[in-house]
């Protein structure tokens, strides 16, 4: 049964998205109750956990079992739904890649999320189905131990292999990596969609016998700039932020970095959906979301966070205003249409 809101809930509901969430849908009175929440594993479970899983578990009652999803939760995702088998009843999907399949093929449970009730988020991170908690970019990353302080500063520069030479490493995935050899032919980051495929495999041409690794995982591109195996990569920001906090001489570029948004999506007909979506809305208190930047060099989505996050540690995240600034999105609904026939070129590109 549902009972009426208490101040205490009524005012983390208010700090998580403004004066509009304080008359949401009262959450759920759920002693003895579970909701199983899939994430990443590894570093985001243990953020995530001191974020949301133990304040919400703490706040409702609900015991939050979490659970490691795989790397591409798309298809898992649309086999529970069409099965009603679910395994899990939230995911963190990510906005630009995840939620315009799932919405096409109407396999995402209703939210209600109104995207203007939601004054503190960074823009484009709330749809009426999913709630972007965390940010990640696709940055230029190099060694200061080989350049110093004049290191590349754009993609044209990480094309550049005369004034910039060194051992390069690019992502071997057609997102991002197209988009960053337009950038690197002269393409404003406003101006790359619809991307003009020609031009960037042109550009593509012009640097592939210089590129010493063509990278397959975050981990992969960790160790590769870690262990000085390359000078410069593209690379997640929370990637290269563990090869410097590791002791690497290593920096990061945000200019023409290329941002993806995480967040919490519902698999639509799950039973436990009225608590589902309590837990979605709660994870946009901004409170709640500098709790995870400590230990996970994502930038929050409720920008409000940053009153609570240290200036030096707000600096290496994405989300801070002298960075996300630098940075423009994938276009999702340009991908999902096409990434399929891009994909399959790109990949005959490699090995030709």
């Amino acid at each position: 049964m549902k009972q009426p809101v208490n101040n205490k809930r009524r005012g983390v509901l208010k700090a998580a998205g403004g004066t509009a969430l304080a008359v949401a849908a009262p959450m759920v009175i759920a002693q003895n109750k579970t909701l199983v929440v899939s994430d990443p594993g590894g570093p985001y479970t243990t953020a995530y956990r001191k974020a949301f899983y133990d304040p919400f578990e703490k706040e409702t009652g609900v015991k939050i079992v979490n659970v490691a999803r795989e790397s591409q939760p798309v298809a898992q995702f649309t086999a529970m739904v069409k099965a009603r088998n679910f395994v899990w009843d939230v995911t963190t999907l990510t906005l630009q890649q995840d939620i315009p399949i799932l919405e096409e093929g109407g396999l995402l449970e209703p939210l209600g999320l109104v995207p203007t009730d939601f004054k503190n988020m960074l823009a484009g991170t709330v749809t009426p189905n999913f709630l972007g908690v965390d940010v990640y970019a696709t940055i230029l990353a190099y060694r200061t131990d080989k350049y110093a302080n004049n290191g590349p500063k754009t993609w044209a520069d990480f094309w550049n292999v005369e004034k910039f030479p060194g051992r390069r490493s690019l992502r071997r995935n057609a997102i991002d990596t197209l988009e960053q050899a337009l950038m690197a032919d002269g393409v404003s980051p406003d101006k790359l969609y619809p991307l003009d495929l020609d031009r960037a495999f042109k550009s593509l041409d012009r640097i592939k016998k210089h590129v010493a690794v063509w990278w397959t995982s975050g981990a992969q591109s960790m160790q590769l700039i870690q262990s000085g195996e390359v000078d410069m990569i593209s690379i997640w920001n929370a990637r290269a932020q563990t090869a410097i906090e590791g002791g690497a001489p290593v920096a990061i570029n945000w200019n023409q970095g290329l941002y993806s948004v995480e967040g919490w999506g519902v698999p639509k007909g799950t039973p436990k959906a009225a608590i589902a979506r309590d837990f979605v809305k709660f994870c946009a208190d901004a409170k709640l979301q500098s709790a995870f930047t400590d230990t996970l060099a994502y930038g929050p989505t409720a920008l409000e966070a940053y009153k609570d996050i240290p200036p030096k540690r707000a600096a290496i995240l994405p989300t801070s205003p002298e960075n996300i600034g630098q940075m423009r999105p994938p276009n999702g609904p340009w991908w999902h249409k096409n990434r399929l026939a891009v994909s399959d070129r790109f990949n005959a590109w490699l090995l030709s």
